[in-house]
């Protein structure tokens, strides 16, 4: 009896040794043994993965960012089934897979050395290339699969937010998820208010838009005019208001260690942000001559609204901006007072005993402003979508302007305060912070409008994804 259980156990290990300690004959094979171990949803087996099978600067990196880049995959996808192989060029392959929790497909994108045994040199993921072979959907096949779809996230506590997907401004989808505020386990609701991060740029590029139209500002008018010594008085100089808009202007962040220290109990007014981001700021290149994403460009433009109509920054957007466009819910509130219906913020961190939510008021300004921070619904959104395109905020070959790419500025995916795609289908902005994911679509040509407002950092990507990939599959991207 003794012999045959031996017998058994050396079987078993013996059928185990080739997927354990198989030699990996080439690229492909590593790339596929890879998904085998990011399948395993075992933090300690990728761990170990790292250690084996990973090289240089990459496999050097800390490990707690290793398994929170794994951790993340894994926790929205539950693991991969690998479809095919999309392209090998160089050191780069890149997997179709499909997720194991939605059937949604995505490319994993792995370097690869390029002798045996092949050790890993890079990994991430990007969304799937457009199916030229996905059905033409009815509408209400859309909102079915869509609705299906953040059924599914919710369901396994990827999702939580609100989602409208429009086609010329009437919702085919709309739909809210998993809960805005944990401590008391209120669920979010289609009127629930979300931090949209960076998205309100976009409300500062159309406020700059109604100046232009109202003849106070000119897109070529140098920062001087307005504030004449920042970042100091040879840059103000130097800087355009078209070079603000379009992140040109070569001015950086404002994420110091004093902002750091001093912003969230301090800045409540445009001025207050600007006096904490000026000791930091210099000029990275010569204005239009590259381009470098910046928040503090789109504070000075606040500022720019102040001194050009004599108004608070608040004051003009909701004059000039949300009130035109019907936005009843939506502004920068100051969150150390009553506000109706806010989402809280969660943050998921990961660790060898699971998922923990970190939520995000300790972390956020008291007050959002010029460059992001404020809060809005999908439903406002949507108005805000279609008043600015018929012409209700600004003339609609201004609002044209200023959501067109501008190459010729160095900025060939940014047009003034919106990303722009460079072929003229996709306008809008996204916004991501700790506890904060949310985005919004305009296909102008089309007509469609793809709006995710999420309370879980990083959760508006699926969301996202899916609804550019259903909008793609109707011939119109």
């Amino acid at each position: 009896m003794k012999l045959l259980i031996l017998t058994v156990t050396f079987l078993i290990a013996a059928s185990l040794f080739p997927v354990l300690g198989q030699t990996i004959n080439s690229p492909e094979e590593r790339a596929r043994d890879l998904v085998r171990i990011i399948n395993l949803g075992e933090r300690a087996a990728f761990a170990d993965y790292v250690k084996s099978s990973f090289d240089g600067d990459f496999r050097d990196l800390p490990m707690e960012q290793h398994l929170g880049f794994y951790s993340s995959v894994y926790d929205s996808t539950r693991g991969f089934e690998v479809v095919r192989v999309l392209a090998q060029e160089g050191d780069r392959i890149t997997l179709l897979v499909k997720s194991n929790l939605t059937g949604e497909p995505t490319s994993l994108l792995v370097r690869i050395l390029p002798d045996a045994p092949y050790k890993i040199v890079g990994l991430g993921t990007a969304p799937a290339p457009a199916d030229p072979d996905a059905p033409k959907l009815l509408e209400a096949e859309i909102a079915a699969n869509l609705g299906a779809f953040l059924k599914k996230l919710a369901d396994a506590d990827v999702f939580s937010g609100t989602v409208i997907l429009a086609k010329d401004g009437r919702p085919v989808y709309k739909g809210a998820f998993g809960i805005a505020n944990k401590d008391f386990d209120a669920p979010n609701r289609i009127d629930t208010k979300f931090n949209l991060g960076s998205m309100n740029k976009m409300f500062t590029g159309i406020s700059i838009a109604k100046l232009v139209q109202d003849g106070k500002v000119s897109l070529d008018d140098p920062l001087s005019k307005f504030l004449p010594d920042f970042p100091d008085a040879e840059s103000a100089k130097k800087i355009k208001v078209k070079h603000l808009l379009t992140h040109t202007a070569g001015l950086g962040g404002y994420f110091s260690q004093r902002w750091a220290e001093k912003a969230r109990g301090s800045t409540r007014t445009v001025d207050d942000m600007i006096a904490l981001a000026k000791p930091d700021e210099s000029l990275r290149f010569e204005p239009g001559t590259d381009w470098r994403y910046s928040n503090t460009g789109m504070l000075v433009l606040g500022k720019i609204v102040e001194v050009a109509s004599g108004k608070s920054y608040f004051d003009f957007v909701r004059e000039n901006v949300l009130t035109p466009a019907g936005m009843e819910n939506t502004g920068c509130f100051e969150l150390d007072k009553v506000n109706k219906n806010l989402a809280v913020g969660y943050q998921k961190e990961y660790s060898d005993d699971g998922v923990a939510f970190r939520n995000n008021i300790f972390t956020h300004v008291m007050r959002g402003g010029p460059q992001g921070g404020c809060y809005s619904t999908a439903e406002d959104l949507l108005k805000f979508s279609v008043a600015l395109q018929a012409g209700k905020i600004v003339s609609k070959e201004l609002a044209e302007e200023f959501t067109t790419a501008k190459p010729d500025l160095s900025s060939p995916s940014y047009g003034f305060g919106f990303q722009a795609d460079p072929a003229g289908n996709r306008f809008g902005h996204g916004g991501g912070f700790m506890g904060i994911s949310a985005n919004m679509d305009v296909f102008p040509k089309s007509g469609w409008t793809a709006i995710v407002l999420s309370n879980y950092g990083g959760g508006a990507n699926p969301a996202l994804n899916k609804m550019r990939s259903i909008i793609a599959a109707q011939n119109v991207d």
